[in-house]
C-alpha cells in the first residue's frame, strides 16, 4: 500500500490478487480482485469466471480489466487502464448489471448456484447472489428438510438454515423488475429424477392436501424425501371420495405407485389405488361365492323361482341396452351385498372376467347393492362400452 498526499493506492495485479506495495506478500481473494476503500471490513468480490460445471458461484468473464482504487477519506474513485475516472456508484452499477447477466447465464445454462442462506421473511429464504439478493419461496424448498424435521414449522426450519449455503437453480432472472427467484427443487429434480420410472413403488410421506389431491413426499434409498408428486382425489381410493382430507393428513405415511413422469415439467403423477386390487373391476365370484345358500341373508343367487328385483333405474337401462345392435339379450343373473358402500348412485362397470362365447358380463351397483348383468352379444369390449355410451345418452 502506497500514500501520495492521503491518498491510498491498491494496486491489482494481472492475475485478480491485490498486491501491496509496502508489503512483499500478495494478498488475493479466492473468487477475483477487490475494489474499495482498503479500511473497508467488506471488500467486494469480484469472481472471474462462469464455470460450465454443475456448480457454480463465479461472477462471468466479462468484466472489465484490472482497475487502481483511489481514496482521500471522503470519496472514491476507480481509474480504470484506460485513464478514465469512475465514482463508486457508477462501479456498484456496473457490479450489479455484471451480476444480473451472472443470472441469466445461470438460468439459461441450468447450472446449480451454492448460495449462502442471509435471512427468511413469512414467504421463504433470502439467499446471496454475489452483490444481488436473491428470494427462494419455501414452496421451491425441497421435501428434504420438512420431512427430516416434521416437529417443525417451515419458520423454524428457515431460521436454523441462516448462514448455511444450498444449492439451487435460478428459475427467474428479471433485472427490470428486479426478481431473482431460485428453486431448491430443481435441484433436486436434476439429482433423482432419473431415478424414478413409470410402475415403481415408493413409501411416501404425505404434505399438503388440497381438494384435488394430496402431494406426497416420495422416500429413497438414502432414506431421504427428496422429490415430490400428486395423488389425484380420483387415485386416492376405490371407493367414492367426497373430500380427500376424510382420508390422508400431513404427515401420514402411504405407499405410491408412479403413474405418470412428466420430465419436462418436473411433475409426478401418483396413486395410492392401484396397489390395491379394483373391487369394481372383478367377477361377483368375489363378492357372491359360488355355491352359497339361498338363505344366507346377504347373499342371493339367481333361479327358476327367484326374481330379481333391479336396481332403481336399471331395467330402463337393460331395456334400451337391448335394442342396440350387436345386443341378442340382456338379463340379471346374479345379485349381492358388500361390507361397503362404493356409491349411492347407479353405477355400471365393465367386468375383467373374459367373455365366454358371446356371453359378457357387467356390474351394477348402489349402495351396498351389487347384481350382474349377463350379456348376449357379438360386440366386443370397446362396442359394449360404445353401446352403453349411447344408452345413457338416451336415459335421463
Amino acid at each position: 500500500m502506497a500514500v501520495f498526499g492521503g491518498a491510498s493506492v491498491s494496486f491489482l495485479s494481472p492475475h485478480f490478487g491485490s498486491t501491496d506495495i509496502n508489503n512483499n506478500s500478495n494478498s488475493t481473494s479466492q473468487n477475483g480482485f477487490i475494489i474499495g476503500n482498503p479500511s473497508s471490513s467488506t471488500p467486494l468480490n469480484f469472481p472471474c469466471s462462469l464455470s460450465l460445471c454443475t456448480y457454480s458461484n463465479k461472477r462471468p468473464s466479462f468484466l472489465s480489466a484490472p482497475k487502481v482504487s483511489v481514496s482521500n477519506g471522503t470519496t472514491t474513485t476507480t481509474t480504470t487502464d484506460d485513464g478514465l475516472d469512475q465514482s463508486l456508484d457508477d462501479v456498484k452499477q456496473a457490479r450489479r448489471s455484471a451480476d444480473w447477466k451472472a443470472a441469466k447465464a445461470h438460468k439459461e445454462k441450468g447450472v446449480f448456484y451454492e448460495g449462502k442462506i442471509e435471512g427468511f421473511n413469512g414467504g421463504g429464504l433470502l439467499i446471496k447472489f454475489y452483490s444481488l439478493l436473491g428470494f427462494l419461496p419455501f414452496p421451491q424448498l425441497s421435501p428434504y428438510h420438512s420431512c427430516k424435521e416434521p416437529h417443525k414449522t417451515i419458520q423454524e426450519i428457515a431460521k436454523a438454515l441462516i448462514g448455511s449455503t444450498i444449492s439451487v437453480k435460478v428459475i427467474e432472472a428479471d433485472e427490470e423488475n428486479r426478481k431473482l427467484i431460485f428453486s431448491e427443487k430443481e435441484v433436486s429434480w436434476s439429482k433423482f429424477s432419473p431415478q424414478l420410472n413409470v410402475g415403481d413403488i415408493f413409501e411416501g410421506r404425505v404434505g399438503s392436501v388440497e381438494d384435488y389431491g394430496a402431494f406426497v413426499h416420495l422416500r429413497f434409498p438414502d432414506g431421504y424425501y427428496h422429490l415430490t408428486g400428486l395423488v389425484h382425489v380420483s387415485e386416492v381410493s376405490w371407493d367414492l371420495v367426497q373430500d380427500v382430507r376424510d382420508i390422508l393428513s400431513e404427515g401420514d405415511k402411504v405407499r405410491v405407485k408412479v403413474v405418470k413422469i412428466y420430465r419436462e415439467k418436473s411433475r409426478i403423477t401418483l396413486s395410492i389405488k392401484q396397489l390395491e386390487e379394483d373391487p369394481l373391476l372383478q367377477t361377483l365370484d368375489k363378492v357372491i361365492p359360488q355355491g352359497v345358500s339361498v338363505e344366507d341373508p346377504d347373499v342371493l343367487t339367481a333361479s327358476d323361482t327367484l326374481t330379481i328385483e333391479p336396481l332403481p333405474g336399471l331395467d330402463i337401462i337393460i331395456e334400451e341396452l337391448s335394442k342396440e345392435d350387436g345386443i341378442n339379450d340382456v338379463k340379471i343373473s346374479r345379485q349381492g351385498f358388500e361390507k361397503r358402500v362404493v356409491s349411492q348412485d347407479l353405477q355400471l362397470w365393465l367386468s375383467n372376467a373374459p367373455p365366454i362365447g358371446d356371453q359378457y358380463t357387467l356390474l351394477a351397483r348402489a349402495g351396498r347393492q351389487v347384481q350382474e348383468i349377463q350379456l348376449i352379444t357379438s360386440l366386443d369390449q370397446d362396442g359394449i362400452k360404445k353401446a352403453l355410451q349411447h344408452v345413457l345418452e338416451r336415459v335421463p
